[in-house]
């Protein structure tokens, strides 16, 4: 079950003077909404105490920065932006979910390109932007140096919904990808941007615009919402770290060897506050580790990064709160070592 106090917001790509992708008889801003609209009622009805925000209700134009602004002010635990791809062939069909990253950018960038492209029907975008221009390649490059701490919870939510989408609707897999999102930069959370199908495709707009399609896509996004945050109340509660597949370190033993164990050693449970998760190693001097004293956990082919280790748990669950105006998603986990 999902989480009291909690905020889903959801945004409708597209909108008002900006129509998005066009097909034969639809137009992208308006699935976009009505599959929003969709989803909202059902996590209501289904999830009374999850407050929902809309970025936008009807069919009005709202800046990308100002979709992340909504999101940020209400302090959101998640955000899922919809959309409804489109490609020049009519072949390309199927469902794919973004989050925010770099790997294969120029693979995805035509994606990120149009996406980021409504940011420039505003009126001095440039300088809303800080002279970002979504058709200039070059500008891409600030995507390499984000700092995301919500990368591991965006790629968890994505391949639930991803899946679901394959495994209940027969929809073509098309993937969980990154790519340089501007909404999902500027949102503190995490977050992911859906395509539920291709418009330009005829076979997919006629199932997109078909009775019931709507209901059915948004019960799926309502039933891996359940799954994400119930998954997710349950890691920030007590994250249980099997160590005999983890390569744990604790702070005493961070700079160390690895020494044998012996019979008459004894397992020492420690807690600790995990802050964020890479697929690559974070340079020292990454922002997110500034000041910090902080050791890693290695699982597949992440590396999590934790702060405050100590066998004391109420001291880290107060390290944990002095932790939370920096790391707003940060949780303890607990281990034997």
């Amino acid at each position: 079950m999902a989480a009291t106090n909690y905020t889903l917001v959801l945004d409708p790509g597209h909108g008002g003077k900006d129509p998005g992708a066009v097909g034969r008889v639809s137009k992208e801003k308006d699935l976009n909404l009505k599959l929003a609209l969709e989803v909202g009622k059902q996590i209501k009805e289904q999830y009374p105490d999850v407050k929902v925000i809309y970025t936008r209700s009807t069919d009005v134009f709202i800046p990308l920065q100002e979709r992340a602004d909504i999101a940020n002010k209400a302090n959101a635990d998640l955000f899922i932006s919809i959309h409804t791809n489109s490609a020049e062939s009519r072949t390309p069909c199927g469902v794919e979910t973004f989050i925010l990253g770099t790997e294969k950018m120029e693979k995805n960038l035509d994606v990120a390109m149009r996406e980021n492209a409504v940011m420039k029907l505003e009126a001095d975008y440039k300088t809303t932007y800080q002279g970002f221009d979504p058709n200039s390649i070059d500008s891409y490059i600030m995507f390499e140096l984000m700092q995301n701490s919500y990368m591991d919870q965006s790629l968890q939510f994505a391949t639930l919904v991803q899946n679901s989408f394959v495994g209940h609707l027969n929809r073509e897999d098309r993937g969980v990808r990154q790519a340089a999102f501007w909404v999902l930069l500027k949102t503190a959370c995490p977050s992911i941007l859906f395509e539920m199908g291709f418009i330009s495709n005829p076979d997919e707009e006629k199932f997109l615009n078909q009775n019931g399609s709507i209901a059915k896509m948004a019960e799926l996004l309502v039933k891996s919402f359940g799954q994400y945050t119930h998954k997710q109340a349950v890691r920030k509660e007590n994250l249980a770290i099997d160590t005999a597949k983890l390569d744990v370190k604790t702070p005493n033993q961070a700079n160390t060897e690895k020494q044998p164990a012996t019979e008459s050693q004894q397992k020492q449970l420690y807690y600790a506050v995990q802050i964020c998760a890479s697929k690559t190693p974070l340079e020292p001097s990454d922002p997110r580790l500034k000041g910090l004293e902080y050791d890693t956990i290695h699982a597949g082919e992440w590396i999590k990064y934790y702060t405050a280790a100590d066998t004391n748990k109420a001291k880290v669950s107060s390290s944990q709160q002095q932790l939370k105006p920096r790391f707003p998603d940060c949780w303890i986990i607990k281990f034997e070592k």
